[in-house]
């Protein structure tokens, strides 16, 4: 076997050992999407409890009483927006991550173009790293768990955006993530948290039976008063935003890095196939000079 054999069959090797980790990979995050979308489904019932339960605490106590407080005021004048990017702690999915930063960096520059401060904060390693390579310092850092989201997580994320809000430092909070449509289809999805007046918690609920459809509501006695128990509500509602949209992300994730992993593997497929006939012709072409030396050395005896 020649040297360029040799070589070419080495090219093999590693690209079948690269071949076994794709595949590997591809069967994880098939797994674990699985257990995602499980987590997704469980959640939507509670999600939208919630926002139905925050609509009509919202509609009986009234304007004047929702703007008493400080969650629901909205500010005179949007003069700063904090943007929160959903990103993963890991590469590998395809353009998985960096669409999300595309998405939000350009909003940033919307907003700065408008005249208005931007606040980046971002949500797994790789939109950390992103942002603060751009100059972009983010002022909330969340990494570590974007494989398997915890509520606890999402509840620190939204109380720190909800003091952004309170405390005046942002008049607007949005939100950047992935949203999961299918194994091969994740959405870039942008959404309104904070002021809730201008999210979609005050309009009609997606779901709603039909009897709340027909506009036949059950009458509702509140005990305390709606503006407490709203005082109450809206905070877990910000909360259940973030959680679904970082379970959202998460099965967007595992699919993109599935879709990737498979593509990976079927590349290198035919990377061996085409380095196999390399080798192939390689050996043919050996072959063909060791017959025709010797054709030539016995044509020289006679």
């Amino acid at each position: 076997m020649s040297a360029s054999q040799r070589d070419v069959k080495t090219r093999i090797g590693s690209v079948k050992n690269i071949q076994k980790i794709t595949r590997a990979m591809e069967m994880v995050a098939a797994a674990r999407l699985r257990r995602a979308e499980q987590r997704i489904a469980a959640l939507r019932p509670y999600a939208g409890a919630i926002r139905r339960m925050t609509r009509q605490a919202a509609e009986a106590a009234g304007s004047s009483e929702i703007n008493a407080l400080p969650i629901l005021k909205e500010h005179e004048s949007e003069n700063n927006i904090a943007l929160l990017l959903v990103t993963g702690d890991r590469g590998l999915a395809g353009a998985f991550n960096s669409q999300i930063v595309r998405a939000g960096l350009r909003a940033g520059r919307e907003h700065e173009s408008d005249g208005r401060g931007v606040l980046f904060s971002a949500v797994g390693r790789r939109g950390v790293s992103t942002l603060t390579f751009r100059g972009k310092d983010p002022v909330g850092r969340y990494v570590g768990f974007t494989d398997r989201p915890a509520y606890a997580d999402a509840r620190a994320i939204a109380e720190e955006l909800i003091a952004l809000y309170v405390d005046g430092k942002a008049d607007r909070v949005e939100i950047f993530y992935n949203g999961y449509v299918s194994p091969l289809t994740q959405e870039v999805r942008r959404e309104t948290l904070l002021p809730l007046q201008q999210a979609t918690i005050l309009e009609g609920a997606e779901g709603e039976d039909d009897e709340e459809q027909a506009g036949q509501r059950a009458l509702v006695e509140y005990e305390p008063d709606p503006q407490e128990i709203l005082a109450k509500l809206v905070p877990d509602y910000v909360e259940i935003s973030v959680y679904r949209a970082l379970l959202e992300s998460t099965a967007s994730e595992h699919g993109a890095r599935m879709t990737a992993m498979r593509n990976a593997s079927q590349n290198a497929g035919e990377l061996i196939e085409d380095l196999t006939l390399e080798m192939n012709r390689a050996r043919q072409a050996e072959i063909t000079q060791e017959i025709m030396e010797v054709v030539a050395g016995a044509e020289s005896l006679t």
